[in-house]
């Protein structure tokens, strides 16, 4: 009798696997919520998200981390004003011109040239044209970090490649290089 019971227990499991297989339809899924995902448009209206996706902006008067105000407007006036006021925070122990040569190198000297003449690379393959010598311009540290903080011309910002130490260390470098030149 035990053995008849064995053996009908086994027939019934061997039938019900057997009747999971259907080739013609997939299997049931469990939770279909992980197989077939919802996409989002990053800017879309959604009810997931509350207050009309203001999580993406960051909260009035704040300031990200490790940046910190810069109070000259991406105007003539604004760089007219750095040019004149705006000094390095950096003491002269804290500029580290190998640092500053480094990311001279790897940011600048593609279009200024490594010594600051404007002869870089894309200049000599007149890529682009009318890239200055540090040694045409009047410039001063406050005037080279507004510069690289906004850009000028067809020049684009740095300010999002470099943090603020970092500007002002290329800042002192190019300084160097103009001193160079003016010799």
């Amino acid at each position: 009798m035990r053995n008849i019971i064995n053996r009908f227990v086994l027939v019934l499991v061997v039938a019900s696997l057997w009747s999971c297989q259907d080739k013609r339809r997939p299997n049931y899924q469990f939770f279909p919520n992980m197989y077939a995902p919802v996409g989002y448009e990053a800017y879309g209206e959604y009810d997931v998200f509350p207050n009309s996706q203001e999580a993406l902006l960051p909260p009035e008067n704040t300031i990200a981390r490790g940046h910190s105000l810069y109070a000259f407007e991406d105007t003539n006036e604004g760089y007219d004003a750095a040019l004149k006021t705006l000094k390095s925070p950096l003491s002269a122990l804290e500029v580290n011109s190998k640092n500053g040569k480094e990311l001279y190198e790897i940011y600048c000297a593609i279009c200024h040239g490594n010594k600051g003449a404007g002869m870089g690379k894309l200049v000599k393959r007149e890529k682009i044209l009318g890239v200055p010598s540090y040694a045409d311009r009047a410039i001063t540290a406050g005037s080279i970090y507004h510069v690289i903080y906004y850009g000028k011309n067809s020049m684009g910002s740095y300010a999002n490649f470099l943090n603020e130490e970092e500007r002002w260390q290329v800042t002192a470098y190019v300084e160097a290089l103009r001193a160079e030149l003016l010799k």
